[in-house]
C-alpha cells in the first residue's frame, strides 16, 4: 500500500502542470553537434536527430507492444523533463583503449497513456560528442509487476535516402556470417531482416551507424524496413515467436544507440559502447591475462611426420605447447580432431549427443597432464566447447576445468540473441569469472560494450572471416574492409587470423587442410592491428610459420591497447588505424581489392624521434602475395607516410620513441 501511494504521489508531481509543457524538447551533445529532439504535440511522441544542423532522422515514432494488444505509444502524454550532465569516467582492463573519459548531456522524459491502464514509460536519452544512446525505462508502478512484449517499434526513418552497408538475415537462427550489401536506404525491400552494426553514409559524408548496448536481460535487436521505414525488430523466444522479452519492473532496454561523425574514422575510434554499458561487476581481475592462442581446426590439425595421432593424446598438445613457448604465443586450444571434440560426445561429429559428457575427456587424453606441462612453459591452455554441451552441466564443467588448470574457452555455435541466449550467455560470463575463466564467443550476436562489464569477455566472432576460405566462400580484402566499417565498430572481432599460405586470385583454390588466403602477407599482419581483438588466433600449423618474414611481427604485436587513433581512412576502400601499447605504437594500413597510393599522417605521435620498423608488400607481391620487405627508418610527428599499396595489400610499422 505504501508503494502504491508514493507511485500515485510521484505520478502526480510529475505530470501535474502538463498543459504548459513544452511542445518541442532537446537535448545536445557537449560540443552542441548532435541534437535529439521530441515533438509531444502530437499523441504519439516523434523523435528526429541532427548533426551539424543536417537532418539525418527526420520523425519517428517510439512504441512498445505488449502481449495481449496493448500498446504503448498510440496516446500519451508527456511529464516534465529532467536534464542533466555526466562524465563517464573509468578505466577499461582490456579493449582498444585502457582509460575513458567522455562527458555527456542527459534527458529523462516521463510519459504516460491517457488511457487502458496509464501505464508511465520513462524515456532516457544520452548524448556524447560522438553520438547518442537512448532507452526505454519501465518503473515499478501501481499493480503491474511484470510485463511480456511482443514487440519494440522504434523507428528510423533516415532522411535524404542515405547509402546503407548493411548485412541482411535470412532468420533469427543465425551464425552472423554475412557479407554486407552497398544499396540506398529507399531501394531496401520492405520485410528485409537487417543485421547491426548498419553503416549509413549521408551527403556530404556524414556518417551514421544504428546498434545498441547494453544488452542484458532484452532480446537482441535487428533493423528491418515497414512501410518504407526502418524499424527495431526484436528476436523472438526460439519456441514462442510472439513473444520477445519476460520481465519484472522495473525493467529497461538496452540503449539504442546511434554513432555519428563527419569522419569514418571516427566511428571506429569511438567508446560509446562501453560508455553506455555497465560498470565492471567482477572485483578481482588479477587472473586475467590477454594474448594470442593457437586453433589448430583451421589448419586441418596439421603435423609434421610423427608416430602420434593428432588432436587427442599428449603428444600432440605437447608439440603445440612447445611451439607456443619458443615464440611468444600466450596460450594453446585444445579443440579435438577429426570432426570429434576433445571431450566424450555420442553426437554426430561436433554436434552433443544425449550422452555427452564435457567433464569427461575422450579416452587418451589426459587434461591435467597437457596442463601441468603447459604450465612449466608459461603457456595457458583452452578449450573449444560447443554451448549445448557446456550449458546442462556449467557448474560442474567450470569447476573441473578449474581444477585441470584450464585458462579459458571458445564457446561454441549459440546462433541465437534472443532474450533466452542473452540471460545464457551473461551466466556462462559469470559462472566463468568464478573459476578464473576467460570466455571468447563464437557463432555469436554483436558486443554491445559488455566486456567492460565482464572483462573475461575476450572477443567475439559473427562476422564472415577466414574460416570460410577452407570451403570455397572466399573472403577477400573488399569483405575486410567491410568489417571494419561495420561489425567492427561494436568491439571485439574474432576472424581466424594467421593464415600464412596466401594466394593470387587467379590461382586460387581453396582446401580444407592447409588452406590458403587471398590477401597478402602484410595484409595479414596488418589485421591483427586492424581488428579489435584481446585474444587473437595464429591459426595456421608451426611449420607453416618457420623461417617465414613477418612471423615475428605476430609473435610481438599486442592485443589489448592504451589508445587507438584513425590518421585517414575511405570508409569501403582503405583504413589505417594506430593503436598504442605503453610507449610503441602500432599503425596497420589495409586496401581492399584495388590498389592505390595512400597518405597517412603521424600527427597522432607525440613531438619527437621515433624508431621504426616497416613491413610493406614486395614488388613482386602480384605474382607471390607472401613476400614482403622490412626496413628500418626513423620518423617525426610531422612526417607524411606515403604509402603504395596493391591490391589486397598491407602495411605495418612500429613506432618507438627514442
Amino acid at each position: 500500500m505504501v508503494l502504491r501511494l508514493m507511485f500515485a504521489l510521484s505520478m502526480l508531481i510529475t505530470f501535474a502542470g502538463i498543459v504548459n509543457a513544452r511542445q518541442k524538447i532537446s537535448v545536445s551533445s557537449p560540443d552542441k553537434k548532435i541534437v535529439f529532439g521530441i515533438e509531444l504535440s502530437k499523441k504519439h511522441p516523434v523523435y528526429q536527430v541532427r548533426y551539424n544542423n543536417n537532418i539525418l532522422i527526420s520523425d519517428s515514432r517510439m512504441r512498445l507492444e505488449f502481449a495481449g494488444g496493448h500498446v504503448f505509444g498510440r496516446d500519451v502524454k508527456p511529464g516534465k523533463a529532467i536534464f542533466s550532465d555526466g562524465i563517464e569516467d573509468y578505466a577499461l582492463p582490456f579493449g582498444k583503449t585502457s582509460y575513458v573519459k567522455e562527458a555527456y548531456k542527459e534527458m529523462l522524459l516521463p510519459m504516460q497513456e491517457n488511457d487502458g491502464q496509464g501505464i508511465v514509460v520513462n524515456l532516457r536519452v544520452r548524448i556524447f560528442n560522438d553520438g547518442i544512446g537512448f532507452r526505454y525505462e519501465l518503473p515499478l508502478q501501481g499493480n503491474w509487476n511484470t510485463y511480456t512484449l511482443t514487440e519494440e517499434r522504434t523507428d528510423f526513418n533516415l532522411a535524404n535516402n542515405p547509402v546503407a552497408k548493411v548485412a541482411f538475415l535470412e532468420n533469427y537462427n543465425t551464425s552472423h556470417e554475412h557479407r554486407y550489401s552497398r544499396l540506398n536506404v529507399n531501394d531496401i525491400g520492405n520485410d528485409t531482416l537487417m543485421d547491426m552494426p548498419a553503416l549509413f553514409a549521408y551527403p556530404g559524408k556524414i556518417y551514421m551507424a544504428i546498434t545498441e548496448a547494453n544488452l542484458l536481460n532484452f532480446a537482441g535487436m535487428s533493423l528491418i524496413k515497414k512501410n518504407g521505414v526502418l524499424t527495431s525488430q526484436l528476436s523472438p523466444f526460439p519456441n514462442d515467436p510472439n513473444t520477445k522479452v519476460k520481465a519484472s519492473l522495473p525493467h529497461h532496454t538496452p540503449w539504442r544507440v546511434l554513432m555519428i561523425s563527419n569522419k569514418a574514422g571516427a566511428l571506429i575510434e569511438s567508446n560509446l559502447l562501453t560508455s553506455l554499458s555497465e560498470p565492471c561487476k567482477i572485483k578481482d581481475l588479477s587472473w586475467l591475462k590477454p594474448g594470442k592462442a593457437t586453433f589448430h581446426w583451421w589448419n586441418g590439425d596439421v603435423l609434421p611426420d610423427t608416430t602420434f595421432e593428432a588432436g587427442v593424446n599428449f603428444n600432440f598438445n605437447k608439440y603445440y605447447i612447445d611451439f607456443c613457448a619458443a615464440n611468444k604465443i600466450e596460450y594453446h586450444t585444445i579443440i579435438g580432431n577429426r570432426g570429434v571434440p576433445w571431450f566424450t560426445n555420442d553426437g554426430i561429429e561436433y554436434q552433443p549427443g544425449p550422452n555427452t559428457d564435457i567433464t569427461t575427456p575422450r579416452p587418451g587424453l589426459d587434461v591435467k597432464a597437457i596442463c601441468d606441462y603447459a604450465k612449466t612453459k608459461n603457456v595457458g591452455i583452452r578449450f573449444w566447447v560447443h554451448w549445448k554441451a557446456l550449458y546442462p552441466k556449467l557448474d560442474a564443467a567450470f569447476a573441473q576445468f578449474e581444477k585441470w588448470g584450464i585458462t579459458g574457452m571458445m564457446v561454441d555455435f549459440m546462433d541465437r540473441d534472443d532474450q533466452e541466449m542473452v540471460l545464457i550467455q551473461e551466466e556462462i560470463l559469470q559462472k566463468a569469472a568464478v573459476h578464473h575463466l576467460e570466455i571468447q564467443f563464437h557463432g555469436a550476436y554483436k558486443p554491445t560494450g559488455s566486456h567492460r562489464t565482464y572483462p573475461n569477455e575476450s572477443t567475439r566472432e559473427g562476422t564472415l572471416n577466414y574460416e570460410n576460405d577452407k570451403w570455397g566462400n572466399l573472403i577477400t580484402a573488399d569483405d575486410d574492409i567491410n568489417v571494419v566499417f561495420t561489425r567492427g565498430l561494436a568491439g571485439g572481432t574474432d576472424y581466424h587470423l594467421g593464415g600464412f599460405r596466401a594466394m593470387p586470385a587467379a590461382s586460387f583454390h581453396h582446401q580444407f587442410t592447409k588452406p590458403h588466403v587471398l590477401s597478402t602477407r602484410c595484409h595479414m599482419l596488418a589485421m591483427y592491428v586492424v581488428l579489435e581483438n584481446h585474444m587473437s588466433m595464429v591459426c595456421d600449423y608451426p611449420q607453416a610459420y618457420e623461417g617465414q618474414p613477418g612471423f615475428e611481427f605476430i609473435q610481438e604485436v599486442p592485443t589489448v591497447w592504451d589508445e587507438t587513433r584513425v590518421p585517414a581512412a575511405e570508409e569501403g576502400q582503405w583504413v589505417s588505424i594506430a593503436r598504442r601499447k605503453g610507449s610503441a605504437w602500432y599503425v596497420a594500413v589495409i586496401t581492399n581489392n584495388e590498389s592505390r597510393k595512400v597518405s597517412v599522417p603521424l600527427s597522432f605521435l607525440k613531438p619527437g624521434t621515433y624508431n621504426a620498423t616497416i613491413y610493406k608488400d614486395a614488388p613482386d607481391v602480384a605474382i607471390d602475395p607472401n613476400k614482403l620487405v622490412v626496413e628500418k627508418k626513423q620518423f617525426v610527428s610531422t612526417d607524411l607516410l606515403t604509402i603504395d599499396l596493391p591490391a589486397s595489400g598491407g602495411y605495418v610499422i612500429r613506432l618507438e620513441q627514442l
